[in-house]
């Protein structure tokens, strides 16, 4: 028996419920609680399994005949052994108000396709890219900043993090931190990716909605760089419907123009969220 099917059957003893048809079924590595409201957990990595950095898949628990499935973004770059997520919790979440309790050694369900938006092959290379994020719509961003092609095809990365209070902003300041003392990337980083966090409730050194921030042009004060210019910058954007909505308007007065997977442009939305 092969190391996937293996897997399977001893899902399939750990849970009341069959694995559905066209999914994996991965084992817990690790989960961390960051705030009453975030989480993070890593999962194994089926050998099959393949995505790009940036893209979303949807997951599940087995602990339904029909389980719900949400979309989430995969917040570990391509090239990693095993699949990282970070997560709200909802306490009345179909999916949430049961994932933020799984444990390690735990069962969840992937299904085995990945797609996304929030990918490189959707932006034309450029000087700068902003990733511009919003709570847990750091994730596909996690993914990004930690993918060698990442910095092949931009000089400088900007990942902006806009949460309510402080401690939310915890995970992405760890990521960073740790990245720059990447044996595969570290190098590349040095020099090249900005950090730039602000809150809007709890007082912090940035405080401001990243729309505003950006509107008024103290995100490039403080950045040092122009306001978005179609010839040098690319923006990614996740987060709430609201961020969404309002930098996408942004960024389009700015001249810049919406990129896919068929035609790569200017800026990117991803419009998967998790419930």
């Amino acid at each position: 028996m092969d190391s996937a099917a293996l897997r399977e059957t001893e899902a399939e003893k750990t849970t009341e419920f069959p694995i559905p048809a066209g999914c994996f079924a991965e084992r817990v590595t690790s989960v961390k609680h960051y705030t009453d409201n975030l989480f993070a957990f890593r999962i194994t990595r089926p050998q099959s399994f393949r995505f790009r950095s940036g893209e979303f898949v949807m997951i599940g628990l087995p602990n339904a005949e029909k389980p719900v499935f949400r979309a989430y973004s995969i917040a570990s770059p391509a090239w990693d052994e095993e699949v990282e997520f970070f997560s709200i919790k909802v306490p009345d979440g179909p999916l949430t108000q049961h994932l933020q309790k799984i444990q390690p050694g735990d069962t969840v369900l992937m299904r085995q396709k990945s797609t996304g938006t929030l990918v490189n092959d959707a932006l034309t290379p450029a000087k700068n890219l902003y990733m511009i994020s919003t709570g847990t719509g750091i994730a596909p961003f996690a993914s990004l900043i930690r993918d060698p092609e990442t910095y092949e095809k931009f000089d400088n990365i900007i990942l902006t993090h806009t949460c309510r209070d402080v401690a939310e902003l915890d995970y992405g300041k760890e990521l960073v931190t740790a990245l720059r003392d990447d044996p595969l990337i570290g190098e590349l980083v040095e020099g090249r990716l900005t950090h730039f966090t602000s809150t809007t409730r709890e007082t912090s050194p940035v405080m401001g909605r990243i729309t505003t921030l950006i509107e008024n042009g103290d995100l490039f004060k403080a950045l040092g760089t122009e306001p978005f210019d179609r010839e040098n910058d690319r923006v990614m954007i996740c987060g709430s419907m609201a961020m969404l909505k309002d930098v996408k308007a942004l960024v389009e007065k700015a001249g810049l123009k919406e990129g896919s997977n068929a035609e790569p442009a200017d800026f990117v939305v991803e419009r998967a969220f998790v419930g």
